[in-house]
């Protein structure tokens, strides 16, 4: 057997004093990991107790309206007796808690509940719901380009006009409601150049029968948002530019728009995730109003007949599936700023 040789033994040898035993840094990541894991937990628990609050409220403020969906789904002509059979029949004469916990406990196996017409909710939403999804996705997807390259040229020159015509432009925009919008969009781009559709027409599947019938709607929704984001994004890289690996990368002589975006777009991660998720909600609020202005086929429709008819199933498993939507999403920018603030560390 050959000898091993001294500078063999050398290089197969390790130093205590200067390794680093893996076990303690794999105990680390580990913990690290299990950290990560609880905090992302509690932050749905979080959500999903709040979503089961305004669900609570739905219910309540449902029942707080005049009449019941017994008295609006019944039939002209019908007698007091048979209303009283149907608000039976519809479970109207139990407690409102008890309507309201029996739902709860259906929904987390996915059982929306029948609506006032006998009708399973989710089936009535099968189709409405992804529409609506689709839209706001699309006005999601356009809020988020648009706000980043507007906030980081704003931040690019800033106090120079092109600066201050983003600021001015932005803050008009988020000021200016849906509806008032979604109707200005159909004035100049419908009625006076006849570019695009006035109104949404779906086709035998339930869904637009042209894409152009999706721009203006996702025009309205879109540009309240990107202003608001615009001026986050811009917001949150002023307050980067003073930090010292951004004056550093600027010491270097690295270009204004490499630094913008390698250096300080990085740290305003955070700040920006969070404003993009808020927009969510505001997004999928805003759906409802400007598909009925568009008669888009969308939740919109379903929600403004549930409403009409005191459909407190039908209006609360809207919201549920809305809710859902939106705490995925504030979900996803909690990560991201978990995982922006341990890359920092």
């Amino acid at each position: 057997m050959a000898a091993l040789t001294p500078g063999a033994a050398a290089a197969g040898s390790t130093d205590p004093a200067t390794a680093s035993p893996p076990g303690p840094a794999r105990a680390h990541s580990a913990h690290r990991a299990g950290r990560a894991a609880l905090r992302a937990g509690a932050v749905l628990l979080r959500r999903t107790l709040v979503l089961a609050a305004l669900l609570a409220v739905v219910f309540t403020a449902v029942e707080i309206l005049p009449g019941d969906a017994a008295t609006a789904t019944a039939d002209r002509g019908d007698s007091a007796a048979a209303i009283a059979a149907r608000r039976e029949h519809l479970g109207l004469d139990r407690p409102l808690w008890e309507r309201f916990t029996d739902w709860m406990t259906a929904l987390p196996t996915g059982d929306l509940g029948t609506s006032a017409r006998g009708e399973k909710v989710a089936d009535l939403l099968r189709d409405p719901f992804p529409n609506t999804l689709a839209l706001a996705g699309a006005a999601f997807v356009l809020t988020v380009a648009a706000s980043l390259a507007l906030g980081c040229l704003a931040a690019a020159r800033p106090g120079r006009r092109t600066d201050r015509v983003i600021g001015h432009t932005a803050t008009t925009a988020f000021a200016i409601p849906d509806f008032v919008l979604a109707t200005g969009l159909v004035l100049v781009l419908s009625l006076w150049t006849g570019w695009l559709p006035a109104v949404t027409v779906a086709d035998a599947s339930g869904k637009p029968a042209e894409w152009t019938m999706m721009i203006m709607p996702v025009l309205a929704l879109a540009i309240p948002q990107t202003g608001w984001n615009t001026r986050i994004v811009r917001a949150a890289l002023t307050d980067q530019a003073d930090a010292p690996h951004v004056e550093a990368a600027r010491l270097d002589g690295l270009s204004t728009t490499r630094v913008l975006l390698r250096h300080a777009l990085p740290g305003a991660l955070p700040v920006i995730a969070t404003g993009i998720a808020t927009s969510t909600g505001m997004l999928l609020g805003g759906a409802v109003v400007v598909e009925t202005l568009f008669n888009h086929p969308g939740m919109g429709t379903v929600l403004a007949g549930a409403v009409a008819g005191r459909d407190t199933t039908l209006i609360a498993g809207s919201v549920a599936l809305a809710g859902a939507a939106i705490t995925l999403v504030l979900l996803a920018a909690d990560l991201v700023r978990a995982k922006t603030a341990g890359a920092g560390r």
